[in-house]
């Protein structure tokens, strides 16, 4: 059998690349946001935090807040049809 080379962030050097004004330190009130039930948030990934995120193909696209597992969010998104819940970390998460 043929072993698959790489892992979860295999293939995503531009897309997980910050813009230039963008680099620097995180902001805890980004790093600290909260949510509330039944909310609409967009999936944007903070590149320099690995705790929490998500599979690069749900990149930019939006969900809604289902419930909280423990620092994280429960994130339901529809994905070609399907409902998919993503556990994500905050920072991860704008608020739509």
């Amino acid at each position: 059998m043929v072993k698959r080379i790489g892992g979860i962030r295999r293939k995503t050097r531009y897309k997980y690349r910050k813009e230039v004004r963008r680099r620097g330190k995180i902001s805890f009130t980004r790093y600290f946001q909260s949510f509330m039930i039944g909310e609409r948030v967009f999936l944007g990934l903070e590149s320099a935090v690995q705790k929490g995120n998500y599979h690069p193909r749900f990149m930019g696209k939006s969900g809604i807040v289902r419930g909280k597992r423990g620092r994280c969010y429960e994130i339901t998104i529809n994905d070609l049809g399907k409902d998919k819940t993503l556990v994500v970390h905050p920072v991860h998460l704008r608020k739509a």
